[in-house]
């Protein structure tokens, strides 16, 4: 890889390394297992809500590449832990590439790793908030046909970034460079009024400094009009995008932790 060997900040807590420690993983140092205590003190199931995640993230990509989508630019990726999306969608087919996007170095650090033993999948440095940035990484250029369609996947990523900031506009810039046919897959922190969506919110403030969360209304503007493959927009425990008929827990039935995120994926026409 053309990065040079990285770094870590270990004074602060990172996205992707309380994440990880969340999921039980051993990337992470003291300062991440503090930010996911936070999360662990206002819900006490957070280790289950980032499980829930990749268990979506994994139903996503399924979805995409038994559509045939063959690439995907997976940004804000994290640590590489349960079900990563190369394995998810090389099980489908073979020949799919990926690239993972993230601003921790911890991340290239292990996609090194990764790059041993797999020509599909890359890992590169990188930041939503420069989305010219992605798009113009020759790892990403040489990886990806934009000719083509992609699936692009900004999985628990929103909630990090505060509306002020413009999300939808980066994540427009890079919706742009993909053709037709190209899929949009979103994991988001949902507001219905539960007080234990709040307390999610007010976790993430205290041991990152941001983690918003937003009402359905609001996270369906992160699709920039998109149309929503069935079932919509959903709670993760509910949403099967490839079996939209599938009998699913009645909302109200879900535990509370189940209704801290949502899910949906975008097509583009």
């Amino acid at each position: 890889m053309a990065e040079h060997a990285p770094s870590f900040d270990i004074s602060r807590p990172t996205i992707a390394r309380v994440y990880d420690a969340l999921l039980g993983g051993k990337d992470n140092f003291a300062v991440d297992r503090e930010g996911a205590a936070a999360y662990l003190r206002y819900v006490p199931d957070s280790g289950k809500v980032a499980k829930e995640n990749r268990k979506a993230l994994s139903k996503g990509v399924r979805y995409m590449a038994e559509q045939g989508i063959d690439q995907f630019l997976d940004i804000g990726a994290g640590i590489p832990t349960m079900e990563n999306t190369h394995q998810v969608a090389q099980a489908v087919n073979p020949e799919a590439k990926v690239v993972y996007v993230d601003n921790d170095p911890i991340v290239l650090a292990h996609g090194r790793a990764l790059l041993a033993t797999d020509n599909s999948t890359t890992v590169v440095t990188a930041d939503l908030r420069d989305p010219q940035g992605i798009l113009d990484h020759p790892e990403v250029k040489e990886m990806l046909d934009f000719d083509r369609p992609v699936g692009l996947m900004v999985v628990g990523l929103h909630m990090h970034f505060h509306d002020d900031e413009g999300p939808d506009e980066w994540v427009r810039l890079i919706l742009d460079a993909c053709p037709s046919g190209s899929y949009l897959f979103i994991t988001d922190f949902v507001d219905t009024g539960e007080p234990l969506q709040k307390g999610m919110e007010q976790a993430g403030l205290e041991s990152l400094g941001n983690g918003w969360i937003r009402t359905p209304e609001r996270i369906t503007e992160h699709f920039l009009g998109l149309p929503l493959v069935p079932p919509g927009l959903d709670f993760l425990a509910r949403w099967f995008p490839s079996e939209p008929e599938k009998v699913v827990t009645p909302a109200d039935e879900l535990e509370p932790w189940q209704r801290i995120l949502m899910a949906g994926i975008g097509y583009k026409a």
